[in-house]
């Protein structure tokens, strides 16, 4: 018998929003989607067509530019979900791994993510110059070097209260 079309896009949906607002590493529920729709014994055991699998990839990706961007954003600080510069770093490299994996172009957000990270450090920037001590810099000087090559960015972007900051830690 086989499962009418509406029926069938109706289970990519629920999986798409299962993925979508996953927690911390969106590949693993997308994996998780993918074999319960097609493997799983008390899954509907559908064939997935190219438009559900980019619908489901859609969804990892939205997913990862959301946690990568929400540890950029200063008014994220006081949010439970907030994890800082280490692991917006960490989930941009997730990401791009996710993209080479699954011959996505995660560069098409390259722009939006490095535009985020300048403004984030110039926050933190004005935080470090007003004798904050609550800041978000919880990564190593190597790993903010990193990140901001990965992301195309000239390092001239680094505020010099940044440096200043890690070299006195």
């Amino acid at each position: 018998m086989t499962m009418p079309t509406d029926d069938i896009e109706a289970l990519v949906e629920d999986e798409w929003y299962a993925v979508r607002y996953s927690g911390e590493i969106p590949e693993v529920a997308y994996h998780g989607a993918v074999f319960h729709l097609t493997e799983a014994v008390n899954g509907p055991r559908i064939e997935l067509n190219r438009s559900h699998q980019a619908r489901l990839l859609e969804a990892v990706t939205q997913r990862y530019l959301e946690i990568t961007l929400r540890d950029l954003l200063p008014e994220n600080k006081e949010r439970s979900g907030y994890r800082g510069l280490k692991r917006s770093y960490i989930n941009w490299q997730r990401f791009l791994i996710f993209c080479e994996r699954n011959g996505i172009n995660g560069g098409f957000y390259q722009e939006t993510i490095g535009a985020a990270l300048t403004e984030f450090l110039q926050h933190e920037a004005d935080m470090v110059k007003a004798g904050e001590v609550h800041t978000e810099l919880n990564c190593s000087y190597e790993e903010l070097l990193s990140y901001t090559q990965l992301l195309g960015l000239d390092l001239g972007i680094i505020p010099a209260a940044v440096k200043n900051y890690f070299l006195n830690c």
